[in-house]
C-alpha cells in the first residue's frame, strides 16, 4: 500500500528541455520593464500616501505572463481575475480574522485557491495575493478594500499592457493565448 503511494513520487516525464537563448530575453525584457514600471510608479506616486503599487506576488505574476506566456495560467483572465479574487478574499479574511493570523492566512489562501478554480482564473501568485493582505503590515491593512484596487488591479493592469506589448514584438512569440 505504502509502496505505490510513494512510487507515485517518482514522477513518469523527463525533464522539460531548456528555453532557447532568445525566449529568455524577452522574458527578461518583460520582468524588467514590468516590474520597474511598478517601481516606478510606486516611488514617483505613492510614497508618502499609505499606498503601495509593488506585491511580492506581482514577482511571480511576472515569472508567468513574461516567462511562460503560453501556460493557461499566464492568460489574461487569470492573471487578473485570480489577483482580484484573491485580493478581495484576502482582505475579507483578514477584516472576519484580524486577531487569527494563523486563521486568517489559511482561511484565505485556501478559499482564493477554491474561488480561482471555480472561476477558472487560477493564477497561482493570487495565493500570495490572498496571504500578503493578511500578513502584509499595517501598510497594507490600512488600505482595507483599496488593495484590490491599488495595488493588486491597476497593477495587474499595467502588467497584462507590458506582456501584450512586449510579448507580441518578437515575430515567434504571441500573446494571449486566450482572454476569455
Amino acid at each position: 500500500m505504502f509502496e505505490k503511494f510513494f512510487s507515485k513520487m517518482r514522477g513518469n516525464a523527463k525533464s522539460p528541455p531548456i528555453i532557447n537563448f532568445y525566449e529568455i530575453v524577452w522574458s527578461w525584457i518583460g520582468a524588467l520593464i514590468g516590474i520597474g514600471a511598478l517601481g516606478y510608479i510606486h516611488s514617483r506616486w505613492c510614497q508618502g500616501d499609505q499606498l503601495v503599487m509593488i506585491i511580492g506576488s506581482f514577482g511571480a505574476s511576472a515569472v508567468l505572463i513574461y516567462g511562460a506566456i503560453k501556460s493557461p495560467l499566464a492568460q489574461p483572465r487569470n492573471l487578473l481575475g485570480g489577483h482580484i479574487i484573491s485580493a478581495i478574499i484576502g482582505v475579507s479574511c483578514y477584516k472576519i480574522f484580524p486577531d487569527a493570523i494563523w486563521v486568517s492566512s489559511a482561511l484565505s489562501v485556501a478559499t482564493a485557491i477554491a474561488l480561482m478554480h471555480a472561476t477558472k482564473t487560477l493564477h497561482p501568485p493570487g495565493g500570495a495575493t490572498a496571504l500578503i493582505a493578511v500578513i502584509g503590515g499595517k501598510e497594507i491593512h490600512s488600505l482595507g478594500y483599496l488593495y484590490v484596487i491599488i495595488p493588486v488591479g491597476i497593477g495587474a493592469v499595467i502588467m497584462l499592457i507590458i506582456a501584450l506589448i512586449v510579448n507580441n514584438i518578437p515575430q515567434n512569440r504571441r500573446y494571449p493565448e486566450y482572454w476569455w
